[in-house]
C-alpha cells in the first residue's frame, strides 16, 4: 500500500532510539523526511547517517526539550531547512520514578518537563505549518495513565495529559483539517526498557514474569510494531481518524490477562 508519504516532513521527537528510531526508520522507507529532535547530537545522527547509507532521507536538530526556548528553536530550524512540516511526532519522555511518597515539588515539575510540557511546545510552534500542510500530530503514550504503575506519579500525571491532549487537540484543530491522535504503548523492549529490567535482581525471571501477562502471543511488542500504526496514522490512509488513542501492546490493557494462566 501506497501511503503517500514521500517527501513529506515529520518531526519525531526523541527519535534517535526505541521507538522514535523505528517511527523514523519507517518513515524514511516510505520515502519521507523524518527530522529528529533530541538532545544528543551524534546519537541524532547515527540514526541520519545510517539512513543516508540506505539511500533514504533524513535529518536532525539537537534540543534539550525540557528548556522551553529549545523547542521553539528546534522547529524553527526545521522551518529553516525543510520549509515545511506535514507531521509531528511527540515521543521523547521517560519514566523517572518520581513517586508521590519520595518525590518533590521539583522533581515533579521537572518530570512534567521531561514527558508533558515539550508535547504542548512543539505542536504550538508547528501549529502554523501544520494548518499549512493540514498536518498531522501523533502522541506517544503509556498505559501508566490507564493501570497506573506505582511510584511514578510525574510520569502517570504526564501520560494521562497526553491522553487528554490528544482529543482536546483533535477537537481544536478540527476546522484546519489537522488529525490529532496516540499510540498507547505497553511491554515494548527498548534501550531504557533494558536499562530498567537489567537494574532489578533476577532481570530475566522479571522478564519472563511480565511477557507471561501479554494476552496475545505472550511476548513484548516490537518497536517496529508501534512504528507500523504510527506511519498508517500520519498518513493519509487514515484520513477519517482522529481524536484516537490507539492501543499497540498485544491486549495487554483491555484483556483479561487471566487467559494466558493454565
Amino acid at each position: 500500500m501506497d501511503l503517500q508519504l514521500k517527501d513529506k516532513v515529520f518531526i519525531v521527537s526523541g527519535g534517535a532510539k526505541g521507538i522514535g528510531e523505528a517511527i523514523v526508520n519507517m518513515l524514511a522507507q516510505e520515502g519521507a523526511i523524518p527530522v529528529i529532535i533530541g538532545r544528543k547530537e551524534v546519537d541524532n545522527l547515527l540514526v541520519v547517517k545510517a539512513l543516508h547509507q540506505l539511500g533514504f532521507q533524513a535529518g536532525q536538530v539537537e534540543a534539550e526539550l525540557s528548556d522551553p526556548e529549545a523547542c521553539k528553536s528546534a522547529v524553527a530550524a526545521v522551518l529553516a531547512t525543510y520549509g515545511r512540516i506535514d507531521g509531528l511526532v511527540n515521543n521523547a519522555g521517560v519514566n523517572d520514578s518520581v513517586s508521590l511518597a519520595k518525590g518533590s515539588y521539583e522533581a515533579f515539575m521537572s518530570s512534567l518537563h521531561k514527558n508533558v510540557v515539550h508535547y504542548f511546545l512543539l505542536a504550538q510552534e508547528s501549529l502554523t505549518a501544520l494548518k499549512a500542510s493540514k498536518g498531522v500530530i501523533l502522541n506517544i503514550g503509556s498505559k501508566v495513565a490507564e493501570t497506573g504503575q506505582g511510584g511514578t506519579s510525574g510520569y502517570a500525571a504526564s501520560n494521562g495529559a497526553r491522553n487528554a491532549l490528544t482529543r482536546e487537540w483533535a477537537v481544536e484543530l478540527l476546522p484546519f483539517g489537522i488529525r490529532v491522535n496516540a499510540i498507547i504503548v505497553a511491554e515494548c523492549y527498548t534501550p531504557l526498557y533494558h536499562t530498567w529490567i537489567n537494574s532489578l535482581e533476577n532481570p530475566e525471571a522479571k522478564l519472563q514474569s511480565i511477557t507471561a501477562k501479554i494476552p496475545l502471543e505472550s511476548r513484548m511488542t516490537k518497536a517496529e510494531e508501534i512504528a507500523q500504526t504510527a506511519v498508517f496514522l500520519l498518513s493519509e490512509r487514515s484520513s477519517h481518524t482522529t481524536g484516537q488513542l490507539i492501543h499497540v501492546d498485544g491486549g495487554y490493557v483491555h484483556l483479561d490477562r487471566a487467559i494466558n494462566k493454565d
